[in-house]
This record gives C-alpha cells, sequence and structure tokens, in this order.
C-alpha cells in the first residue's frame, strides 16, 4: 500500500513538474538547453524526473532546437539586429550546435541587409553631427552589434 503511494506521489511530481515546464515553454520558444537548465532548478535532487519530463516534450514535439533558431533570428531580425557572429554567441549560449547555427545564419541571415538598415535608422540620431565623427560612431556601433569590419566598410561606404 506505501509504495502504491509512494507511486501515485511521484507520478504526480512528474506531472505537474511537466505541467510547469509546459507554461515556461509557453511564454516563449525555448532550446533544449534553457529547458534542461529549468528541470534542475525546479526539481534539482531528482535527475530521472527531469528525464522523463524531458523525455515527454521531446515526444510533444514542444522542444525543437531547429526551430527555436529559426525563432531567434527572426525575433532578432524584427527587433534588434545583429550581426553574424553577434548571433552565433548568442545561439551557443542557448545551448544550440554549432552545425545548425552555421546553416541556419548562411540561409537566413542577410548581414548586408541589416546592416545597413541599421545604420540608417542610426545615421537619423547622427546627421547633426560632422562628417568624420557620425562615421567614427555608426562604425563602432555597428561593431557592437557583432558585424564583420568587411560588411561595416562597405554598408558606410554605401550610406555615406
Amino acid at each position: 500500500m506505501e509504495e502504491n503511494q509512494k507511486g501515485i506521489k511521484t507520478i504526480q511530481d512528474i506531472a505537474k513538474l511537466l505541467q510547469k515546464t509546459i507554461k515556461f515553454i509557453s511564454i516563449r520558444p525555448r532550446s533544449q538547453k534553457e529547458i534542461t537548465f529549468y528541470l534542475q532548478k525546479k526539481s534539482p535532487k531528482n535527475q530521472e524526473k527531469q528525464k522523463l519530463v524531458l523525455k515527454e516534450l521531446l515526444n510533444l514535439g514542444l522542444v525543437d532546437d531547429e526551430a527555436f533558431v529559426d525563432w531567434w533570428l527572426e525575433q532578432r531580425a524584427t527587433f534588434r539586429p545583429k550581426g553574424k557572429k553577434a548571433l552565433m554567441m548568442e545561439l551557443r549560449l542557448k545551448g544550440i550546435d554549432r552545425d545548425l547555427i552555421e546553416r541556419s545564419l548562411a540561409e537566413k541571415v542577410d548581414e548586408a541587409v541589416l546592416a545597413k538598415k541599421l545604420a540608417l535608422k542610426r545615421l537619423s540620431f547622427l546627421k547633426k553631427l560632422p562628417s568624420e565623427v557620425r562615421k567614427e560612431k555608426l562604425f563602432g556601433f555597428l561593431g557592437r552589434r557583432g558585424f564583420s569590419w568587411e560588411i561595416i566598410r562597405k554598408t558606410l561606404d554605401e550610406i555615406l
């Protein structure tokens, strides 16, 4: 009888953890590494429960690093564009495989277009400055956003 109660308690714990994790994922897409860290935080002592919940999430199709990368790149392009170097670092921190990152960046990110869009937007704030200062500030801005020097140079030559 006592074993049955422990089994039921374990199943309830797993169901609660699964429910919390689904709520966590519903806020925005998550990488597998983010979900793993979340599970470790919510159930630090029981790796077996963590594995069962992660396995169930994988079976339900709620954990998909490829879809996460697509979503991340789309969000970055729309709201806070960055260069390939910066995007690669962000995605590596999210636990995404290097091959998947490189393939996705090659297919979905056009650095020249993003750099031009950013530079034109920033240029409107810098229009009162002298030409050399404006160029220097744009160069630094794009560099901090992870664009390569080659792309920055081409973009600045094009818009200035």
